[in-house]
This record gives structure tokens, sequence and C-alpha cells, in this order.
């Protein structure tokens, strides 16, 4: 796979303000990316690359297990997912259907991904706020764990299908094991799987089962820490620097690179886009 990314990355949002202006004058479907683009340079980085805004708290040789950079896109190719993810007339983002069993999921030829995750993790709210920028979309959230008791597909354009998958643990549907299994050794367009940990909380033993699952079908996958918002700096980075050390000596596919997000302040959601756009071969 390409890796455009790599050229400049995060770097060249502060040494290059021409950059800056010209992505702030893009087009109409990326103003919502120009208002983040004026945020000062410090708040920017923590929307933009909130790990890397952790990596300022490590002492130099705590930095060389942490793999900050693998994905570090520049601010166009930020902004292009951002279209991506923009709903228009010719770009619809819509809920497609909901199934219990493979069979009775939607035939979608396009490239897939999906978001599983323990029940209250936020998985819902995580979809709901990568779709703010197609907001006619109705992503189901509750207070409630367990809210989600089907796989929920939505196509992003012709681009790829977002799929939601029902919360494992507490409250879990009876015939979970037998739906989510038998997507993830079936469904041949599944590009990446992510898998959410709470970051308060860190890796619990149902996150456990679900990471030997996806590496026993040797699945390519994410782990995203949601939540992080709600963990002071000190404990976020106490989490990251566990998380990371688990992935990088109990996991073979795993992509070595964490994803912190927030629902609720939108921290690392305009990277997470841009990796999907990215696995999905819409960034090449």
């Amino acid at each position: 796979m390409a890796v455009p990314w790599l050229r400049l990355g995060a770097e060249r949002l502060f040494e290059m303000p021409a950059v800056l202006e010209r992505l702030s004058r893009y087009n109409s479907t990326s103003q919502a990316f120009a208002e983040v683009l004026r945020l000062p340079k410090q708040q920017l980085r923590k929307v933009l690359y909130p790990l890397q805004e952790v990596e300022r708290f490590l002492a130099p040789d705590g930095r060389q297990d942490l793999h900050l950079r693998i994905f570090d896109p520049s601010p166009e190719d930020i902004a292009r997912a951002d279209n991506i993810f923009t709903a228009t007339e010719r770009n619809r983002i819509d809920y497609v259907s909901s199934a219990v069993r493979i069979d009775h999921a939607p035939d979608l030829p396009r490239p897939e991904v999906c978001f599983i995750g323990r029940s209250n993790v936020g998985k819902s709210s995580l979809i709901k706020a990568l779709f703010s920028l197609a907001p006619e979309v109705e992503v189901r959230v509750s207070k409630k764990p367990g809210h989600t008791k089907k796989m929920n597909f939505f196509k992003v354009g012709k681009h790829f299908t977002v799929v939601d998958m029902p919360g494992y643990g507490f409250r879990a549907p009876e015939d979970f094991v037998d739906m989510v299994e038998t997507y993830l050794k079936e469904r041949r367009n599944l590009k990446r799987t992510f898998l959410l940990v709470d970051s308060v909380v860190g890796i619990q033993k149902t996150d456990n089962i679900a990471i030997e699952m996806c590496e026993e079908f040797a699945l390519p996958y994410v782990i995203v820490l949601t939540k992080i918002d709600k963990s002071s700096k000190g404990h976020l980075l106490k989490q990251v620097l566990q998380i990371q050390k688990f992935v990088n000596m109990k996991t073979q596919g795993c992509f070595p690179q964490l994803f912190p997000v927030s629902a609720v302040t939108f921290s690392g959601i305009h990277l997470l886009r841009c990796f999907i756009a990215s696995v999905t071969g819409n960034l090449d």
C-alpha cells in the first residue's frame, strides 16, 4: 500500500503557514477542517495528533517504544479524508441496513471496515463523531451498555462501508459469538477491524478475547483508545505505555500505532477518518 503520509506529516502544520492558508480556502466541503486549522497551535495538535501530544510528556529515552509517526498524514490528506466523510448530493452517506447473521448482511462490494468493542466503550458515539459531517445519518447512541444488538451497515458514498458491531461483555446479544465470528471470518471485503478500548480502564479480559479472535483469524486490526477526555494526562500516558507494550509483545496483526480519540472533544477524529480513507484505498 502506498504511504504518501510519511512525506511531511504533522510538523508541516506548524512549519508551513502557507499550507494552512491554502487549506483554509480548500473548497466548500472543507469548511469544518478550515475551522480546525484556525485553532491555536497547542490545541490544534491535541485535536489532530493526540498521540504526539502525549509524546511531549515522555523522557527522550521513553519514546523509542512508541510508534508515534508511522501514520503521520499531511494536512492535505486529512482534508481529503474529511471531504470523503462529508455528505453531498454526489457523495451520499447513508445507513443501509442491519443484520443479525452474515447471510442477512447487505451485499456491498466496496471495501469495508468494522468497529468492535466492549459494551459501553463508546463505539456508537465514536461512529457518530466520524459521521458528524453527515448530520442526517442517524447513529443511535444510548447511555445504557449493550444498546447495539445487530450489525449496522453505513455506506460512505462509493468509497467504503462502515459497520457498527454489537458490543461484547455486559448485555451482549446471546448470539454475539456466532454473529461476529462468522462476519470476521467470512466477510471478504473487510479491510480493517477497529478494536475499541476504554482509555480509562485499559485492556480488560473481554478485550483480550476479542484480540485473540483477531489474531486467530489473522485479521489486520487497530486499537482505538476511546474517552481520552475522561483521562488525566498522567493516566492517559500510563495507559498508552502499557497498551503499546502489550501490542509490541503480544500481537502480530495489530497495527503498531495506537489511535487515541474523544467523541466529545473530537480529538483524534480527523486522523482516524484519514486512516480509514487510507486503508480502504481512497488516498492512493
